[in-house]
Parts: structure tokens; C-alpha cells; sequence
């Protein structure tokens, strides 16, 4: 394997454990008390300050002029993707598992396969091999968050015996067996998926017309760190919530590092060298490490209806992502063959003259 291939890989891999590291340190830190909401804008703040030299010293010569127009779909980004998103992520991993948590964010390619579709930038093609198989991929995605969300059955594996002092709240929660909200926090997630693809369509947009990314995701972070401060102060009154133990402190720094800034850069990195299929094939790396983790230090149990919804959604996503390297494949090949058909046409008439 060349270099120009490992080192995709290698970020790609890296940037998922820092996924993991993410949901764990986040549900830690929660379980010992620290406000979700809290917790957001502390890590808008640290990603803010993280991106902005970046944006800085990268862009500042090619930097587009903003506009009005420009800036409110910038806000409209950090709305969906970061303010609505995170929170919606946040007290849904609050209220569930990072395993289950990991597993439905998964359905993130079924869920903007929907919305396309709705808002009709993207039709089924129900008379297309790709077309058929985002939609089987998308009903089998369902069915396992389904399954994952009404459904625990036996434990397949137990409480490891590691023991960590920062997860001793969140190890009596999972011990416990009224274990935070089991319907309140897939749906949390799921409507932070519904948020993501909100931004995804945002995104997509506002990158034609500001070819800036890191400049737009810095001052992205800065609106969603104004938000995430008033609603946080509309959730808790309380001065002393706001104080900074040295746990909170390392989980805020490192979500606002790790997963608002450092993860942005590298997937950036190899989706400019890859394209977004190769990225999102790394989705269900997340759900695996996420359980490892989590088991190990979370002493988290797994139980038979995580396990087979987890699987049933990562093959539906695999499903999905198949359906669309076909059409993005049969597409490639239509402009192929009209650019060979022009080619002759032009020879044909060079020819006659």
C-alpha cells in the first residue's frame, strides 16, 4: 500500500478514535454532573479559539468578501450543524449509551437520502440498481434503529472489571435498571442526524459560494458558542455549574479540539483527496471502537438488541453508500460516452470539410 493511500487510512482511523475518545469522556463527565448545555458552549469556545489562526494565517489571501447572504447561511450552518446537532447529541448520549449513541449516527446517509428526496434534489430511480439499493439500505437502517431503540433483550456481554474513578456515576447509572431515558435519548440522536443532514444541505450550498472552510467553520463555531451560552443560561441559572473542574475542563478542551476542530480539518483533508464515499465507509469504525471504550472503562453491558440493530444499520448504511457509488459510477459513464459521441462528431465533420 503507497503512501498516498495509507495516509488516508490512517487519518481517517485516527479521527474515529477521536470520535470514540469524544463520546466517552463526554458521558463521564455528564454522568458526574456537568450540564450537556454546559458542556456545548465550553466547547465552542475552545474550538473557536482553535480554528481561528487557522483561518487566519490558511485564508487570509483568499478569503471571499462576505455578504450578508453569505453570513446568514453561515449561521443557518451553525444552527443546524453545531448548535441544534451537538445539543440534540449531547442529551440524547446523556440519556442512552455512546454505543447506542454511535450506532444510530449512522443513519445520517439514510436520513439525508429522505431529505433529498422531499425537497427533491435527489430522486429515487426505483428503475436503477443504485436507486433500489439506497432505498432497501435506508428501510434496513430503520429497521435497526427500530430494533436498537425498543428493544434490549439479554446481556451478550457483561460489565468488564476495570475500573475507573471519572465514570463511577455513569457505571451506577448503567448498573441501574431505570438507566436514563431509553426512548428519550435514541430520539435525541436521531433528531441530531436530522439537524447534521440539515447541515450537510446548508453546507453544500454555502461551499460554492465561500471558498473558505476554515474561515466559515471558525465563525460557525462563534455563533454556535453565542447560542449554546443563551440557551445554556435558560436551562441552568446556576453560577457555580459553570465552574470548571479539572475533568470538565479536559472533556470540554478536548471535544472542542478533537471533535469541532481537529476532526474537521482531517475529514476536509480526505474528502478533498478521497471523496465523501471513502469518508463515510468509516462511519461504523466509530460504532466499534465507541463499544470498546465504552465497555472497558464505562463498564457499559451489551445487550442483544444493540448488537443486532447496530449491525442491521451499519449493513444498511454499507447499502446505502453501495446505491450511490453505482449512480455517481453510471453517471461517470453517460459522460463518457457523450464526450466520445461529440469527439466523433466533431472528426466526422473535420472529415467533410
Amino acid at each position: 500500500m503507497g503512501c498516498s493511500n495509507f495516509l488516508p487510512l490512517f487519518v481517517m482511523v485516527i479521527v474515529q478514535l477521536g470520535y470514540a475518545g469524544m463520546n466517552i469522556v463526554a458521558t463521564a463527565v455528564m454522568g458526574a454532573g456537568m450540564n450537556p448545555f454546559i458542556h456545548i458552549a465550553y466547547q465552542q469556545m475552545f474550538a473557536t479559539i482553535a480554528l481561528a489562526p487557522l483561518a487566519y494565517f490558511l485564508e487570509r489571501k483568499s478569503r471571499p468578501k462576505m455578504t450578508p447572504k453569505i453570513f446568514f447561511q453561515i449561521f443557518l450552518a451553525s444552527t443546524f450543524g453545531l448548535t441544534g446537532d451537538q445539543i440534540a447529541y449531547f442529551v440524547g448520549l446523556n440519556n442512552s449509551t455512546p454505543t447506542v449513541a454511535s450506532a444510530l449516527a449512522n443513519l445520517i446517509p439514510a436520513i439525508t437520502f429522505i431529505a433529498a428526496v422531499l425537497f427533491r434534489l435527489e430522486s429515487v430511480g426505483l428503475r436503477t440498481k443504485g436507486g433500489q439499493a439506497k432505498v432497501f439500505g435506508t428501510l434496513i437502517c430503520i429497521g435497526g434503529a427500530m430494533l436498537l431503540t425498543l428493544y434490549r433483550g439479554p446481556v451478550v456481554i457483561g460489565q468488564s472489571s476495570i475500573n475507573w474513578k471519572y465514570a463511577k456515576n455513569t457505571v451506577d447509572k448503567n448498573t441501574s435498571s431505570s438507566h436514563g431515558n431509553v426512548i428519550l435519548g435514541p430520539i435525541m440522536v436521531i433528531l441530531s442526524c436530522c439537524a447534521y443532514t440539515a447541515f450537510l444541505i446548508t453546507q453544500a450550498k454555502l461551499s460554492k459560494q465561500y471558498g473558505a472552510p476554515y474561515s466559515s467553520t471558525a465563525l460557525a463555531c462563534l455563533v454556535a458558542f453565542f447560542q449554546c451560552v443563551i440557551i445554556a443560561l435558560c436551562v441552568d441559572h446556576s453560577v457555580s455549574d459553570w465552574i470548571l473542574t479539572p475533568m470538565r475542563a479536559v472533556s470540554t478542551t478536548y471535544n472542542g479540539l478533537v471533535y469541532s476542530a481537529l476532526a474537521i480539518c482531517l475529514t476536509s483533508w480526505c474528502i478533498e483527496r478521497k471523496g465523501p464515499l471513502y469518508v463515510a465507509v468509516f462511519n461504523p469504525l466509530l460504532l466499534v471502537l465507541t463499544a470498546i471504550l465504552s465497555w472497558a472503562f464505562l463498564r457499559e453491558k451489551i445487550y442483544t438488541g444493540t448488537v443486532v440493530g447496530s449491525i442491521l444499520i451499519v449493513v444498511g448504511l454499507y447499502i446505502v453508500l453501495w446505491g450511490k457509488k453505482n449512480e455517481l459510477q453510471v453517471m461517470i459513464n453517460v459522460e463518457d460516452n457523450n464526450k466520445l459521441k461529440e469527439n466523433d462528431a466533431e472528426k466526422t465533420e473535420a472529415g467533410e470539410c
